[in-house]
């Protein structure tokens, strides 16, 4: 189990950094905007990180 939830942290930890990279790219319209996405894209993965280590705390006990 303990391999399952490091795979979970690595693919989200994978998934947050290309977000990152890939979100200065795009059309016009899309780099208008960027920093709202960002934003947005930002609180969704802070929400999944506590999730995960919220699941993992409880895992241990």
């Amino acid at each position: 189990m303990k391999t399952l939830m490091f795979i979970v942290i690595l693919i989200g930890a994978l998934a947050l950094i290309g977000t990152i990279v890939i979100g200065g790219r795009g059309d016009k319209d899309y780099d208008e905007s960027t920093k709202g996405n960002i934003s947005r894209l930002s609180l969704i993965y802070l929400l999944l990180a506590i999730g995960i280590i919220v699941a993992f705390a409880v895992y241990l006990n």
